[in-house]
């Protein structure tokens, strides 16, 4: 069956194949209890942005930012984010770790794209605000989920804790993790400040 996107049901299809891609690799995870605890995140981000969709629909390069997230995550919630197969990029980075989370945090900054694009088009705050409550805001997130890693690590215990915190013996590691949130968002506003106006950042 073929299936026809266009403009307007482009983040519709890109649910639908979100929820399939889901749904599969949550089949079998390395660690069960790694699997719960990484997915409610994203499952509360995904149901978050499907019952806003009626409310308020962002642009579809904004959709295909998100989604990036929430696939990356999933990949990384099946296996634990530390044993992705993740070799050549790995071997590519160097410092001995598995970059397959620091990417993931990359991305989680493209949600900036979004935030600025939703105080703009509603007219919230003008450019500066905008840009800047949407930088602080992914920071906000990246700290508070560098406390949540750590609640949850100190409280499980033993290897399930070990690998949600996935700090692979780097002490810096939240500190990086953050640094990849920002630099993430940096990278997703310069892009709305610059592309989103020519491809369009509305529906």
């Amino acid at each position: 069956m073929r299936i026809n996107v266009t403009r307007e049901n482009f983040p519709v299809v890109l649910a639908a194949v979100f929820t399939v891609f889901f749904a599969l690799l949550g089949i079998a995870p390395a660690s069960r209890a790694v699997w719960i605890a990484e997915v409610i995140p994203l499952v509360s981000v995904f149901v978050l942005l499907v019952v806003t969709y009626r409310f308020f629909r962002f642009s579809n390069i904004a959709y295909g930012l998100m989604a990036v997230w929430l696939f990356w995550h999933t990949v990384g919630a099946h296996f634990t984010f530390s044993e992705v197969p993740f070799g050549a990029v790995t071997e590519l980075l160097g410092g001995g770790r598995n970059h397959f989370d620091r990417i993931g945090h990359f991305s989680v900054g493209f949600y900036a794209y979004a935030m600025c694009e939703l105080f703009m088009r509603r007219r919230l705050a003008g450019p500066v605000v905008s840009t800047l409550f949407a930088l602080f805001f992914i920071m906000s997130v990246a700290a508070g989920y560098e406390i949540i890693e750590w609640w949850y690590a100190a409280a499980e215990g033993g290897d399930a804790g070990v690998a949600f915190l996935g700090s692979q013996g780097d002490v810096w590691d939240a500190q990086k993790d953050m640094l990849a949130d920002t630099l993430g968002a940096v990278f997703s506003l310069l892009l709305f400040w610059t592309m989103g106006r020519r491809w369009g950042s509305r529906p």
